[in-house]
């Protein structure tokens, strides 16, 4: 099937919320012995996890984070403050249980799923990870298209792909978060069938999340958040890896000119993702859309991830009500992100690492709205006298 077909069922796939579902979930929430909203934010994340699953008493079993790994050729023009081969050797640090992701989704008792969409390095074909390499790295895009439209697509079917197998079947491989490899073994993804409200069902995971690997990717994930929305790349740009204020000017040109050179159509998203993306990050959209698709809660990470987002949500404009966004990144576009997608986030952290950090942290939170819904006695099983009707606000 070509890859835009895939994109283009999996978005048709993705239907609107349960309204009854989420109704159930908000009056169960007005008979527990709180006093009504008292909860907050919390109350208003499970009802959302109910209308998304469809159950007003939602539950969160085993639950992923999908990080997509890729180099960029942009990093030629010194935008990182870290050699380009430092993202071959995460994904052996990832391998071995020794990164922030690995250690956070242990406790949050997560798998991490690793995929090499496009990283220049040969990975042997015994380590455990996803070997879906589309390419070593894009191009550089201050000087042409970052890769091809065919590949922009391609790398978002990937991601559907990864999406629909780990909504479905589960991660093979049998290994655990608690394990220190904290990975998953799959070199056979082929196009997930049957991305619809029945999904839910399944014996896969339940909730997915989203993470990144890839010097360079702040770059891209600037140049795309610009393209989209118009803002000036100044706007949008920020500190990445740590870098001092040349290289962060540098940086900043080095966008303006690829969006120059490249004139990506912000109405045409596979166009910027083409044109000023990456592999991971095209991918990582692909998960977004897959897991919706899959009537999946998405928690999507920080500033690559919520690039990711709106390229996604640009592509299918219903997959926003999937989406549950971790954290606010200290990442200047984050910002505009989440504005223009009218989320707010659960966590402000100053986080800035990616990797999917920001995702299993906000698992816990996940499991707390679910365990309120679930686990609280209502007024009348407690034996608590409730409120005076006049006394409550309408």
């Amino acid at each position: 099937m070509r890859p835009e077909t895939i994109i283009e069922q999996t978005g048709d796939a993705i239907g609107p919320l349960d309204v009854q579902a989420a109704a159930g979930a908000r009056a169960r929430h007005a008979r527990l012995t709180k006093p009504p909203g008292s909860l907050g934010r919390l109350e208003e994340l499970g009802i959302r996890l109910a209308g998304i699953t469809g159950a007003a008493l939602p539950s969160i079993g085993r639950r992923v984070v999908i990080v997509c790994a890729a180099d960029h050729g942009v990093t030629v023009e010194g935008v990182s403050a870290y050699p380009a081969a430092v993202t071959a050797q995460m994904i052996y640090n990832f391998v071995r249980g020794g990164a922030a992701i690995s250690v956070l989704a242990r406790r949050a008792r997560a798998r991490v799923l690793i995929a090499d969409l496009g990283v220049n390095h040969d990975f042997p074909a015994e380590l455990p990870i996803v070997h879906t390499k589309l390419g070593r790295g894009t191009a550089n895009m201050a000087q042409g298209p970052a890769m091809s439209r065919p590949d922009a697509a391609r790398a978002v079917a990937a991601g559907i792909r990864l999406a629909h197998r780990a909504a479905r079947d589960g991660l093979p491989g049998g290994r655990r978060a608690g394990v220190r490899a904290g990975v998953a073994r799959d070199t056979t993804l082929n196009a997930g069938a049957g991305a619809g409200p029945r999904a839910g069902r399944s014996t896969g995971c339940t909730v997915v999340g989203t993470g990144d690997m890839g010097i360079g990717n702040t770059t891209a994930a600037s140049a795309i958040v610009a393209a989209l929305s118009g803002a000036p790349a100044r706007d949008v740009t920020g500190r990445g890896t740590g870098i001092d204020r040349p290289t962060w000017e540098r940086k900043v040109a080095v966008i303006e000119r690829a969006l120059t050179v490249n004139r990506p159509d912000p109405v045409d998203p596979l166009d910027v993702l083409g044109k000023v993306g990456g592999y991971e990050i095209g991918a990582i959209a692909g998960v977004i859309l897959g897991g919706a698709a899959r009537r999946r809660p998405v928690v999507i990470d920080g500033f690559i991830s919520g690039a990711a987002a709106l390229l996604a949500v640009t592509l299918c404009p219903a997959v926003r009500e999937y989406l549950i966004p971790a954290h606010a990144s200290v990442e200047i576009g984050h910002r505009l992100v989440l504005e223009r997608l009218k989320l707010v986030p659960l966590l402000s952290l100053d986080l800035r690492l990616g990797e999917g950090t920001g995702a299993a942290m906000a698992m816990h939170l996940l499991d707390d709205a679910v365990a309120v819904l679930r686990d609280m006695a209502t007024f009348g099983e407690a034996g608590v006298a409730g409120p005076l009707p006049a006394a409550v606000a309408p």
